[in-house]
């Protein structure tokens, strides 16, 4: 089926009315491009034609002055009323202009001048802002405020309501589409009675105008009041309010504006004839425009063509979602609008919000607090809430149900991953030894894990020593890949010594730093398989330490265009300079670079990740040396020996994974490595949200004469980092030196030049270090002529995304398996390149630090 249209065989409405082209209007809808925007009942995105309106009028009163711009455009100001009242079914001079829809509901209210022993019946559908003015009303003038009751399907009470109508009231209110749900309430019927019963009825159209029909005799509205910003795409600050004829000359503003009325002597004053009564003479006459400019377009559309198409998306997810383990659906059965509330058991609405808004789906949630009568009545703390407007597809709702079936999976295998040994599987390769209870740091929960019986002088946990002991391995080095190898070896029952010749948490290294990039981008497909093994082997990690650790975001890759393409993959496309602007507008590309967009390209939380992986071998038993240098290692017997400047250790295999320094423990490889010193600079801004995920992802620039710049999004409070990929040798065995002003300035030029908003203070800057390999490509596998001992080096900047994946490849090959998928990275072809490297067709254009 096109994505682009609904399914006009399941929803008829939709082929009787015409399906409305959701690609002309994703394409004319700016914030489609960066996400999947499903917060229609929030603020939903608006158009170019809107943005256009508001921006041209700001321009223009930037040239005229205000008075002057609104006096040019006032004919287009009236057009706005004439719109408004079409929509309603109702005349120009019926429609306030106002702030907000509670700005409206105030002032109509305060005209009504409502006074002791005065009864509003309101329907447990009212929104909070509604609600809080009727409770001070109460408290303040005595007002008689009656909840109606609601009947089975979730609407309001018909019968309760004719039965309060008998007597005297001095107002009905009805939300006609809650905040809290997708009920629509008949508020028709509502209307008649009320009308019976010579009562005005308040509609609450907020989350209505726009997505359902409202007409004001159909429904017989004394007043109604809405917002600009949900349904009608219009901007933030703008509301409408309709005032009936019959009841404006019954009623008066509490609080009359030189707008709507005129001070005609001393002591006296005239309203305005119309609605304008309610207005003020201070408001922002370019949101007005942009608002006129919404309504037309809802007009032009059709509001039952409108109606059809989100309320077939909301019926589809409703119905998608009901299939989900773990997901219940808590719209009342009177839903039927464009939004669907639904929580996930166990799970506090915000947590799945969040990790929604992580993969491009914005939703949100809906507290208590905003609907006491409804959510509080139905014991609901809190639901999240998705809604649906013109722009989206049905692909959007099958994106949604994806990743929430997606997660119930991950929680299920996280559950079984929890289970203690005894229940698992046996794995082969180990003998695991007897079981005991450990706490994760990572969560603070409980697990049953493996104990082995180590000899006399092993010291266990985070920063032990190292006098002696024996092993099943032994992991040099605890950065991505080392830590990465360790948990695994040691989750498969696996007795691990970790060492490394740094404290922890040190910065000599290439795995220190906030953030790396994640990419599917890549040269060759020969790369494929194992970028999808990483993508993977992050989840897994994710499941294990209960923590988000992969934030995709898309990813763009520049270079001059005209110049040769280096990346592709999966779902990636080649873009202009133009659609790299839409893309990414906090980048800033000239016309003659083109770029690579990766949509599954993300930021890792590498500080995080490296705590989890340091956390999680705990929890599995692994013997974590920190401080602790290899001098040197040799063959013994069927296994190897390992001398530290703690003393001697023993292991049947041995994992090297040090680095740097991993051509001083493998001379076999020293000739074909070499070690390079990078910079990286964090950087501040007055507009981070320029330089945040969806306006900016990871991306890197090929500049001509200078080189290849990369950088990653402003994360997690930290500024957006950049640096250059490449950089003069340096010496491991010496401490790196710190970053120099020169390397400094060098990067902020690049930043002014195509990052506009990094205008703020140098937040950080630091020092790693690439080992470089011949072709970029890396080692991966049993060293040559010994296959006791397993070699992951020389990753040459591209590494770290591949951490977890790899560290699962060296377990399997620490168990006898055999991973011909990394035939490509043959150790044995490194060792034998030595300094002229060799040649091949599948290296990796690196992306610094990814």
């Amino acid at each position: 089926m096109n994505a682009n249209t609904v399914d006009t065989a399941a929803h008829p409405a939709a082929a009787r009315h015409g399906a409305l082209d959701v690609a002309s209007l994703r394409a004319a809808t700016p914030g489609m491009r960066h996400a999947r925007h499903l917060n229609a009942a929030g603020a939903a995105l608006p158009s170019l034609a809107t943005l256009s309106a508001v921006t041209e009028h700001l321009r223009l009163e930037s040239l005229l002055g205000g008075y002057e711009a609104a006096e040019a455009l006032s004919a287009r100001t009236e057009e706005v009323y004439g719109a408004a009242a079409r929509l309603l079914g109702a005349g120009p001079e019926d429609i306030a202009l106002v702030e907000s829809a509670s700005v409206a509901w105030q002032r109509a209210l305060g005209a009504l001048r409502l006074r002791a022993g005065d009864r509003v019946l309101a329907t447990s559908s009212t929104y909070v802002s509604s609600a809080l003015h009727l409770l001070e009303l109460r408290e303040s003038h005595g007002i008689v405020l009656e909840v109606l009751p609601a009947d089975a399907s979730g609407q309001v009470d018909l019968g309760a309501l004719e039965t309060a109508l008998r007597r005297p009231a001095a107002l009905v209110t009805v939300a006609h589409v809650p905040t809290s749900s997708g009920l629509v309430e008949p508020v028709a019927e509502v209307g008649a009675l009320a009308a019976r019963a010579g009562v005005p009825m308040l509609l609450d159209a907020t989350q209505s105008l726009g997505q359902l029909p409202v007409s004001v005799d159909e429904l017989r509205c004394g007043v109604v009041v809405a917002t600009g910003r949900k349904f009608l795409r219009g901007p933030r600050g703008t509301g409408l309010l309709y005032v009936g004829p019959e009841l404006r000359d019954r009623s008066r503003p509490a609080a009359p504006d030189v707008r709507g009325a005129q001070w005609s002597a001393a002591h006296r004053y005239e309203l305005v004839a119309g609605a304008q009564r309610y207005e003020t003479w201070e408001a922002s006459h370019a949101l007005r425009l942009g608002l006129g400019t919404a309504v037309q377009e809802t007009l032009d559309l059709g509001v039952e063509r409108i109606r059809d198409h989100v309320t077939a998306l909301a019926g589809r997810t409703r119905a998608g979602l009901s299939g989900v383990p773990g997901i219940r659906v808590v719209d009342p059965p009177a839903a039927a609008s464009g939004i669907v509330t639904f929580l996930r058991e166990g799970e506090d609405p915000r947590e799945t919000v969040r990790e929604l808004r992580a993969t491009g789906c914005r939703l949100t949630t809906v507290p208590a607090s905003h609907g006491q009568w409804d959510l509080g009545r139905r014991g609901l703390a809190r639901v999240a809430r998705a809604s649906f407007h013109v722009y989206n597809s049905e692909d959007d709702v099958d994106a949604l149900i994806a990743f929430l079936t997606e997660r119930e999976r991950r929680r299920h295998t996280a559950a079984a991953l929890a289970l203690p040994h005894a229940d698992r599987a046996p794995l082969t390769g180990f003998a695991p030894g007897p079981a005991a209870v450990v706490e994760n740091p990572a969560t603070g929960s409980a697990a049953v894990v493996e104990k082995h019986q180590p000899g006399p002088a092993r010291r266990t946990g985070h920063g032990g020593g190292g006098g002696g002991g024996r092993a099943d391995v032994i992991v040099v080095g605890a950065g991505i890949h080392g830590s990465s190898a360790a948990w695994r070896l040691a989750a498969r029952g696996a007795r691990v010594i970790h060492l490394d010749r740094f404290p922890a948490g040190h910065a000599q290294g290439s795995s220190h730093g906030r953030t790396r990039m994640i990419r599917r981008a890549y040269p060759s497909p020969v790369w494929d398989p194992l970028v999808e093994a990483a993508y993977a082997a992050w989840e897994e990690l994710e499941l294990a330490s209960g923590q988000r650790l992969l934030t995709r975001t898309g990813g763009l890759y520049a270079r001059a265009a005209g110049a040769p393409t280096t990346l592709r993959g999966p779902d990636c496309e080649q873009v202009d300079h133009s659609r790299a602007a839409e893309l990414f507008p906090g980048l800033r590309l000239c016309e003659g670079f083109s770029a690579v967009h990766d949509p599954a390209a993300g930021v890792v939380d590498a500080a995080a990740s490296l705590t989890a992986l340091a956390s999680l071998g705990r929890l599995h038993g692994v013997d974590r040396r920190d401080g602790c240098a290899v001098i040197g290692w040799r063959r013994d017997g069927d296994g190897v020996r390992v001398e530290t400047d703690l003393g001697v250790l023993r292991a049947d295999r041995l994992v090297v994974a040090a680095g740097p320094w991993t051509g001083e423990l493998l001379p076999a490889f020293a000739g074909a490595l070499s070690v390079v010193r990078i910079v990286n600079v964090h950087i501040g801004s007055s507009r981070q949200h320029l330089l945040q995920p969806p306006l900016l992802g990871p991306f890197s620039v090929e500049v001509p004469d200078v080189g290849l710049l990369y950088g990653i999004p402003a994360f997690d409070g930290a500024g957006v980092k950049i640096g250059l990929d490449h950089g003069p040798e340096e010496d491991p065995s010496m401490r790196a030196a710190p970053v120099t002003a020169a390397e400094r300035d060098r990067l902020l030029g690049l930043a002014s030049r195509f990052l506009p908003a990094a205008d703020g203070p140098v937040e950080e800057a630091i020092t790693c270090r690439y080992t470089m390999a011949p072709n970029n490509r890396f080692a991966v596998g049993r060293l040559p002529g010994d296959e006791r001992v397993l070699v992951v080096a020389a990753c040459s900047g591209h590494g770290f995304k591949f951490g977890p994946a790899l560290g699962a490849a060296l377990a399997d090959l620490a168990e006898g398996k055999e991973r011909a998928d990394l035939d490509f990275l043959s150790p044995a072809a490194m060792a034998g390149a030595g300094e002229h490297g060799r040649p091949g067709d599948g290296g990796a254009t690196r992306g610094a630090r990814a």
